[in-house]
């Protein structure tokens, strides 16, 4: 049996099989030529070498040798270069073209981007599949450039541009790709995020909300003016809990607009608005033309500058219900944010509905995860732990879960609630000593997701240092 410990393929290589063969018959290529075909195979599988040297004769036309390997070896080498959704039996047909079956592959498994970058002797493609970025595989650097002009053909991008950043978009018929290309010191970086565009699936009672969060959030967005703000980093969910809360909203005697950077969903009933700065269509110019159509409910997809956090509040007090995101680590740290942008302490307390604080945590694979004794210094330091804990759950890795330990993601929220105590603090400046939160911070939710065994403390250890 081999003894290797990893497997590393090239692009033409990889290609040479689908991802329905290699898992199937639990196969990687090793080498294929015009009559002979290599592949290491599951050692746990020896007993039906002959029967699977004999299918594959049939598939191929070539002459077969598997050659025996151990197993979690394998697993993750299908699990780099062939990954499946096991979650799904949709099939995907996928062209001859390298780029159109990653493209394909990429969305079939659930991941919101696609990395390719080149560095001084090699180039590699990563996807960020649950928040993480995953290895899938390296590109030789002579067909590297190949493939960036496909990319920038297909984005109507201007190939002979090398020395600029540029921005495009490939449409599909049920999803676009973002494309984003900067130039680094070897040569041109490409992100492609993937954004579906049918939000029907979306509902906010099924986004993470506790039963109690849920109803004081709904309570919020239920008034015909205000503002409701959405806060946390990017990848975070905030888009997601927005259209969720837009569908909820969404009815025949309403007029709801959007502005968007980009529409990342769209939903049927709501006029949305692309964004496009470089011809004076940005959040505040659009705010401006939605107070001219006559709107119920206004949705910009983010407020960055204090412009725009201005006209937001004028909508609000002019009788609209004001949806919007905006950057920062806490729901109180928002009205903050507001205050240094020169939002009037008083007008805060008067507008605003309520202010959320949210983060996605991967959550721990249910099949892998393993019990281990729970030992106080790994905790941060600054972090006062109220609570006694005896074990907690690490991860592990396992093929369930493509050997990264984790399975999917779950949404935490903070809930500042504007009551009579929330708005006098606002008012007298001060919030941030108050105890309006009590146990609903981020960092209280993260920790009964990871005392109750969910996720693990890699997980949530940033967020109890905040």
């Amino acid at each position: 049996m081999n003894d290797l410990e990893y497997i590393e393929i090239g692009i033409a290589l990889q290609q040479t099989i689908s991802s329905d063969l290699a898992n199937h018959f639990s196969i990687v290529p090793k080498l294929i030529n015009d009559g002979e075909a290599c592949f290491y195979f599951d050692s746990d599988r020896v007993s039906e070498i002959k029967s699977i040297q004999e299918e594959l004769l049939l598939i191929l036309n070539k002459n077969v040798i598997l050659e025996p390997i151990d197993s979690v070896v394998l697993q993750r080498a299908l699990s780099t270069y062939y990954r499946t959704n096991t979650e799904s039996s949709k099939s995907i047909s996928y062209s001859n073209d390298f780029l159109e079956e990653l493209i394909f592959e990429s969305k079939h498994i659930n991941a919101s981007d696609i990395h390719i970058e080149i560095y001084d002797d090699d180039a590699r493609v990563r996807l960020r599949i649950d928040g993480q970025l995953i290895e899938k595989n390296h590109i030789k650097k002579d067909s590297y450039n190949e493939l960036i002009n496909q990319i920038k053909i297909k984005a109507n991008l201007d190939i002979t541009e090398k020395r600029l950043p540029q921005d495009g978009r490939i449409e599909y018929e049920d999803f676009d790709i973002r494309v984003s290309i900067l130039p680094t010191h070897h040569g041109e970086k490409v992100v492609m995020r993937i954004l579906g565009r049918d939000a029907s699936h979306l509902d906010i009672n099924q986004l993470g909300l506790e039963k109690d969060d849920l109803l004081i959030y709904l309570e919020a967005v239920r008034k015909s003016n205000g503002i409701v703000l959405i806060s946390g980093p990017t990848g975070s969910g905030k888009t997601t809990t927005l259209y969720g809360t837009l569908k909820y909203l969404n009815s025949i005697d309403r007029n709801i607009v959007t502005v968007e950077d980009p529409i990342e969903y769209t939903l049927k009933g709501i006029n949305q608005v692309q964004l496009k700065e470089d011809i004076g269509l940005t959040f505040t110019s659009a705010l401006r033309s939605f107070l001219r159509q006559d709107p119920d409910i206004i949705m910009l997809g983010e407020i960055r500058d204090s412009q725009t956090a201005q006209m937001a509040i004028r909508a609000s007090l002019t009788g609209h219900l004001v949806l919007s995101t905006i950057h920062t680590n806490s729901a109180i740290g928002t009205i903050s944010r507001l205050m240094d942008m020169g939002v009037p302490s008083f007008l805060l307390a008067e507008t605003i509905n309520i202010s959320v604080a949210q983060r996605l945590l991967r959550t721990l694979c249910e099949n892998c995860k393993k019990e281990q004794p729970f030992n106080l210094n790994d905790l941060p330091k600054t972090f006062e732990l109220d609570k006694e804990i005896k074990n907690h759950y690490v991860a592990t890795g396992c093929p369930n879960c493509y050997h990264t330990g984790y399975k999917g993601r779950r949404a935490i929220y903070e809930i500042l609630p504007m009551t009579i105590e929330t708005t006098n603090a606002i008012k007298d400046g001060s919030l941030e000593q108050s105890q309006v939160m009590n146990d609903r911070k981020l960092s209280d939710k993260a920790l009964n997701l990871f005392i109750e065994g969910h996720t693990s403390i890699d997980e949530i250890y940033s967020i109890l240092i905040n």
